[in-house]
């Protein structure tokens, strides 16, 4: 039965690296409905080229850093166990290139494309990959520290912390070195409105990362034996629980409406292996209204132009999730047990905290050297024509 197990094993873990691929083309429409339209095309091209640069970067670095291993070797090695090896990296290659998809969002409308893929390289390469092995690879220590002074280890199934906290609060950093939109918070006090410029695509690209969370979170198990209906099924409530909050909270307006599913699914990733449904639910519907209540405060009070909402989004949902499942995976509310709500706070705030200070080294640098955002001329005139030549939607055809 070993070559069936390991075929299956392989089949498993590359259906679900389709799945998240597939979710980076949610990521680019959810970009290209919120933005205006003269940055569509933009957001369509930084999604699939940060891919392409992620690809590289954690093949080649990024999974030796994570895990140790390395794919220089023949190919009669790597097609072992039906090359399995190589399409776990695939899978978590995925997760790796969410990271500047997230942060992505956060500095539409105003980043330079050169820039932003140097920032990816250094992020998929080295940022991202040191803290992902010292969660899920073992590495460097942390794991045994926070046990040593909890008794558990941190515990993030799917990634709330290890992926969406670490792009979030990036992405944070990214917004604030660069500054808000031109004329988005004009010196009278008052601010320029900049309603999404398609809700159709930015409803298509939500239902494209639902469905295909279902990878990212079941899938997460990595083979066959280790499948768990329960993750799909916490997924699903907090999916539910998070619409039903920011739909409620942002008095029907579609933006929060298709952003509170995917707040749900932020949070639940952590601790959907361990959580009852019902508490699954309860954690959703607390991120959807994290959601909705510190995007608005972000934008309207406190003035920081987060296009996309990613740190209250990814940032904060993503470090709620890890709290929550040292609350929700116990076994008093239900849960399955093996977590410590001590252990989740160490292992979250270490999280923010490598995100800040790495996020502040990779684009500060960046601003210091190359500068990260476009001139007034070229964001007047739209990333799209200022970087690709081409809008979206051209009014004519060419006159030849």
């Amino acid at each position: 039965m070993d070559p069936v197990k390991q075929g299956t094993d392989a089949l498993f873990i590359l259906l679900g690296a389709v799945m998240v691929l597939a979710m980076h083309s949610g990521f680019a429409f959810l970009e290209l409905g919120t933005v205006r339209k003269k940055n569509q095309v933009n957001a369509l091209v930084k999604i699939l080229v940060d891919f392409a640069v992620s690809t590289i970067a954690y093949f080649f670095i990024g999974y030796l850093v994570a895990y140790g291993v390395q794919f220089m070797s023949g190919a009669g090695t790597l097609a072992q166990k039906n090359g399995y090896e190589l399409v776990k990296f695939f899978f978590l290659l995925t997760f790796a290139a969410a990271i500047p998809a997230i942060i992505s969002g956060g500095i539409a409308e105003r980043a330079r494309f050169g820039p932003q893929l140097i920032a990816t390289a250094v992020l998929v390469g080295l940022v991202y990959p040191f803290f992902e092995g010292a969660v899920w690879g073992g590495r460097f220590g942390l794991q045994g520290w926070i046990k040593a002074l909890t008794g558990f280890e941190f515990h993030d199934f799917a990634g709330s912390v290890v992926v969406h906290a670490m792009g979030g609060w990036i992405g944070l950093v990214a917004v604030l070195l660069l500054g808000a939109r031109h004329n988005r918070y004009r010196k009278d006090g008052a601010m320029s409105a900049h309603p999404p410029s398609s809700i159709p695509f930015l409803a298509l690209g939500a239902w494209v990362l639902a469905v295909g969370w279902f990878g990212f979170n079941v899938m997460s198990a990595q083979t066959i034996d280790k499948i768990s209906g329960l993750v799909a099924v916490n997924s699903l409530m907090a999916m539910a629980g998070g619409t039903l909050v920011a739909v409620l909270l942002g008095r029907n307006d579609p933006g929060f409406a298709y952003n509170g599913p995917l707040a749900g699914l932020v949070a639940v990733c952590a601790g959907s292996d361990v959580m009852h449904p019902a508490g699954a639910l309860v954690v959703g519907g607390v991120a959807g209204a994290i959601f909705v209540v510190l995007f608005t405060l972000t934008q309207n009070r406190w003035k920081i132009d987060d296009v996309l909402g990613v740190w209250p989004l990814h940032g904060l949902c993503g470090a709620w999730g890890g709290v929550a499942c040292g609350l929700f995976g116990s076994t008093a509310l239900g849960g399955l047990g093996g977590v410590s709500l001590a252990a989740q706070l160490l292992g979250t705030a270490a999280g923010v905290l490598w995100a800040l200070v790495a996020g502040s080294l990779v684009y500060g640098t960046l601003k210091a050297t190359t500068g990260l955002r476009l001139s007034a001329e070229e964001e007047h005139e739209g990333a799209d024509l200022s970087i690709h030549r081409i809008g979206a939607t051209p009014e004519r055809e060419a006159s030849w």
